[in-house]
């Protein structure tokens, strides 16, 4: 604790009072090869906002999907992550349509599933169930898809937000 010149003790806000924002802005996915996973995020209808090279062994490229504020990287010498495992999650307001579309664009998309029991889409295949979700439940229907490396997506389907959202 401070004191001003009058004598008054000023405390400072503790770490839960402190609001800083934090978005989330890039996420690295590590690739085998930069030019193939380019042409895949083109397709995909993804915006291309960089490509540079800042270095010799440096290859920075980076795409954003339609609506979202949030964008992914790859390139040379940015990660030492093996291709592949890397995991995301897009959310859509219609499942069949966004699954549509990406058929549309070549890209090999699973059926629409829900999880039985409201187990997490990550469980695995043994909890997913085919078809949407009951009354397409917010947060319920989901299908994923792969970037040639194997990186994983899902889509799932978000009509209304959970509070706080």
């Amino acid at each position: 604790m401070g004191q001003t010149d009058e004598g008054v003790k000023h405390q400072k806000p503790s770490v839960s009072e402190t609001r800083v924002e934090m978005k989330l802005e890039v996420q690295v996915i590590p690739v085998s090869d930069v030019e193939r996973s380019k042409q895949f995020y083109e397709r995909l209808g993804w915006r291309s906002d960089a490509d540079l090279t800042p270095a010799t062994d440096t290859r920075i490229v980076q795409f954003t999907p339609p609506g979202s504020g949030c964008s992914v990287i790859f390139g040379k010498g940015i990660t030492t992550g093996s291709p592949g495992s890397a995991e995301g999650t897009l959310i859509v307001s219609d499942i069949e349509a966004a699954r549509a579309e990406l058929i549309d664009r070549s890209v090999e998309v699973s059926e629409v599933f829900h999880d039985a029991g409201g187990v997490f889409h990550h469980a695995g295949d043994e909890a997913r169930t085919p078809g949407p979700a009951p009354d397409h439940k917010s947060y319920g229907s989901l299908a994923s898809f792969s970037d040639p490396d194997g990186n994983g997506w899902f889509l799932q389907e978000v009509t209304t937000r959970l509070p706080g959202r």
